[in-house]
């Protein structure tokens, strides 16, 4: 009987070893990848969510994929910034020769597929890459027209028939007038209530970003330009599709998962936190002393930890300069950052200071003078897109600004590729169509509310996404959103450095308890969670810090909305749960005041019904 049994045993373990073996398969089996004529497919539970027909590169004649696992990745690693504090690495990981001089290395994890290429006896320029996603007609996708800077619109479609929008920069266009480049990341719903996120990650000195170009019903992976002649081994940034339901797409850490370690040696420096910002109220207000020290002023109000201090601080008024700023600043507590143009994008009748970063010699001038003046960090601005040159730049950049202790911004740049594991002095990223815009174009005003609900599912899953959120006054174009819509946002996009953008005034009319809520706001977070919405139309997050959760839902529709708040996740009994929310026009007399409805209790809602346009904020502890 015994033997009988160790023989089943033995049975039972060859056949998950030759499972293992014969078909790549993630750690809980929910995700499956087969052979096709000449690429791949990933399979959710049984059904097909993404076909890659086309694999290798131009030149290089594939053999028939044979798949061998070479281990299973299990490691936790630790962020100080992000979604998530501790993250789970955990992936089977397998190598299919498509030629003697390229494999194809493809990691199977629980929510997604990453793979990348490996290249051998190189000499001379890359060859094209040919890699393709299929996407039929009449699938749901959410795509951003590529553009040197990520600002654009998510909007939904069933077709990539979809005509571009004229002014943005980089346009290409079919000889039937519609838009062929698309920037990553992009969101499908291949089957109802299964998406997909692709994007890439781990982009090295010698690499390229790429983007995504529509050819039929196929969206071809195409890297930016890269000059470099290389001898020997390269290998190809990882092309990564986040798999599942919105759930796994939002908690999902799968960029950073395949990014490289911290190559920090010491990172107790950084601190994550809400920073005061002078430029969308006052675009020009940096080369303004007084107006800098009203934002250091509020920061102090407000208990903010940081001021940024924009474009033009080098031409400042009236005899002051910008070590004038940054000492008064020290003085009251607050900790400046300061503004730097790339001059690698926009340069002729950009602003300034320009020039000072772009050759090592200088680049370690500046970043030694601002350690020795007090500055903590510094926000970078106007790069010219994804190629490997602009890539190695801020490889650069974030190394020597480590050297010197400073946090770093960047803006007018590529969204996030898994940099702010590698380098977590990179704390935040633009590559966002964000409030900035109200600057910039009426069209701003009537579409945002939509846009905002379009974002956590799309831009911010892969990386902090710096939008500057939450303001209550207009700046040149007025805003419709209401202002619990506005603070929610605070809460619903992760971003390290999460800026205050409006005046100081503006901040300081606000309720007592407003204010207190950005002084205890956290900009990183232990734990993040979808609760319920859909892109376009709502959105509802959680996220928790220590023992206290703070739960956000936005309204992106122009009708009165009740969302779905189910936190049956959230254990224990004994709560406070302040809210903010929209106040109902009804109401306005009763509550004394039109915007806001706040209000402390111990229950937790199960809905809660926003205005148009509108949103809340609960903490709960």
């Amino acid at each position: 009987m015994m033997k009988k049994f160790i023989l089943s045993v033995c049975a039972m373990c060859l056949a998950v070893v030759s499972t293992w073996a014969q078909q790549p398969v993630s750690p809980n089996g929910k995700l499956t990848v087969a052979n096709s004529a000449a690429g791949i497919t990933v399979n959710y539970q049984q059904k097909q969510v993404l076909n890659i027909p086309v694999l290798g590169y131009e030149g290089i004649k594939n053999s028939r994929l044979k798949w061998k696992p070479t281990h299973k990745i299990a490691a936790n690693y630790e962020m100080l910034a992000g979604k998530k504090s501790i993250c789970t690495n955990e992936a089977n990981e397998y190598v299919a020769k498509l030629n003697g001089r390229l494999q194809l290395v493809l990691r199977l994890y629980n929510d997604g597929a990453a793979f990348r290429y490996e290249l051998s006896g190189l000499n001379g320029k890359l060859p094209k890459e040919q890699t393709a996603y299929m996407i039929p007609e009449g699938t749901k996708r959410w795509m951003l027209q590529w553009t040197d800077s990520y600002e654009g619109f998510y909007p939904m479609s069933t077709t990539g028939k979809i005509k571009p929008i004229g002014r943005m920069a980089g346009v290409v266009k079919s000889p039937e007038g519609y838009n062929l480049r698309w920037g990553f990341p992009t969101l499908v719903e291949p089957q109802d209530g299964v998406f997909m996120l692709l994007t890439e990650a781990n982009i090295e000195r010698n690499q390229a970003a790429a983007c995504l170009y529509t050819d039929g019903d196929l969206l071809r992976v195409t890297p930016d330009v890269n000059e470099i002649s290389f001898k020997g081994k390269w290998h190809s940034p990882w092309r990564v599709a986040i798999i599942g339901s919105m759930q796994d797409l939002i908690q999902s850490t799968l960029v950073t998962d395949v990014s490289e370690p911290c190559k920090l040696p010491d990172t107790n420096w950084i601190k994550p936190g809400v920073v005061s910002w002078i430029y969308w109220a006052y675009n020009h207000g940096s080369n303004d002393y007084n107006i800098i020290r009203k934002y250091v002023d509020m920061a102090v109000t407000l208990k903010l930890p940081y001021v940024l201090i924009d474009a033009e601080w080098d031409e400042m008024q009236d005899g002051k300069t910008i070590e004038d700023a940054v000492a008064y600043a020290n003085q009251k507590g607050i900790k400046p950052m300061i503004w730097y143009n790339s001059s690698v994008g926009w340069i002729d009748g950009a602003p300034t200071p320009k020039f000072r970063l772009n050759k090592p010699e200088d680049r370690e001038k500046e970043f030694a003078w601002c350690e020795k003046i007090g500055v903590a960090g510094v926000k970078i601005d106007f790069f010219s897109g994804d190629c490997q040159r602009d890539m190695t730049y801020c490889i650069d950049l974030l190394e020597c600004a480590a050297k010197h202790h400073l946090l770093v911004n960047f803006h007018g740049a590529t969204v996030p590729r898994g940099w702010q594991r590698t380098y977590p002095n990179l704390l935040s990223t633009e590559g966002v169509y964000g409030a900035e815009w109200y600057n910039n174009v009426p069209t701003f005003t009537k579409a945002a509310a939509s846009h905002n609900t379009t974002l956590p599912f799309t831009r911010n899953i892969i990386g902090p996404m710096d939008y500057t959120p939450c303001t209550f006054s207009d700046s040149q174009h007025p805003h419709i959103t209401s202002d619990a819509h506005e603070l929610a946002l605070t809460v619903l996009y992760e971003s390290a450095l999460q800026h205050l953008a409006d005046k100081p005034e503006s901040y300081l009319a606000q309720p007592q308890a407003v204010q207190d809520f950005f002084g205890q706001l956290p900009t990183t977070w232990d734990e993040t969670r979808y609760v319920s919405g859909y892109p376009g139309e709502s959105v509802v997050l959680a996220r928790r810090s220590g023992n206290t959760w703070y739960v956000a839902g936005i309204n992106g529709t122009d009708s009165q909305k009740t969302l779905d708040v189910d936190l049956s996740f959230i254990t224990g009994s004994n709560h406070c749960v302040k809210t903010f929310a929209d106040a109902d026009p009804s109401q306005w007399q009763l509550t004394g005041n039109k915007d806001w409805l706040i209000t402390t209790g111990n229950q937790l809602p199960r809905h809660i019904t926003t205005q148009p346009r509108g949103g809340f904020v609960l903490v709960i502890k």
